[in-house]
């Protein structure tokens, strides 16, 4: 079982009673809070829980031994999940995300935490080229926390996403595996002279 160990949080493999409580954040929970955030733009069709854990199930590899997604696990509380899905095989292009759905955890620095561990592991475990994530104009944090790993804005389509009726950039960002190694180096460099 993989887990990765940071200063605020726990990334970790999903259990049964995990899929069941990410189903009542999607989609059983009242406020619905950070579906404002995390694609609002996409129509999202309702699932029974057997369907969800079915499709969790079926679809929880991106490589052999590395799951698509993680559990964001805070003092042994679920809010949220790191994820990826392939964007094409053939370039060894995935496409990343994060979200927190307890929102009791917005802003304390937990997703860019989590953000981070997840990307470090991606690269690290496997032979992955690139990272990308997408995003909206209006999710300043979420492009912060990909600013923070060393993401580059390297798209912009202009007014592509609706959100509440008004108008939103599409953005794209993504660090290729050699930014990724360049930026450890540079990290490890600092660690050494403090020391």
């Amino acid at each position: 079982m993989i887990e990765i160990i940071g200063d605020k949080i726990i990334l970790r493999e999903a259990t049964k009673e995990d899929i069941d409580e990410l189903y009542y954040w999607k989609y059983e929970e009242k406020e619905q809070a950070a579906k404002k955030w995390n694609g609002p733009y996409i129509p999202e069709p309702m699932q029974t829980k057997e369907q969800y854990r079915e499709l969790w199930l079926q679809n929880n590899e991106i490589f052999h031994n590395v799951p698509n997604s993680l559990i964001i696990d805070v003092k042994g509380r679920l809010i949220g999940l790191v994820s990826s899905y392939w964007v094409d095989k053939n370039t060894n292009w995935l496409e990343t995300g994060i979200v927190i759905y307890d929102k009791d955890f917005w802003n304390g620095g937990y997703g860019s935490e989590a953000y981070k561990l997840w990307i470090h592991f991606l690269f690290e475990s496997t032979g992955i080229h690139r990272l990308g994530m997408s995003t909206w104009s209006g999710n300043i944090r979420m492009m912060k926390a990909a600013e923070k790993i060393g993401m580059q804005e390297e798209a912009r389509i202009r007014n592509a996403r609706i959100v509440d009726g008004e108008y939103f950039d599409a953005i794209k960002m993504g660090i290729l595996r050699e930014e990724w190694d360049q930026r450890k180096k540079c990290n490890e460099r600092e660690e050494v002279q403090k020391i």
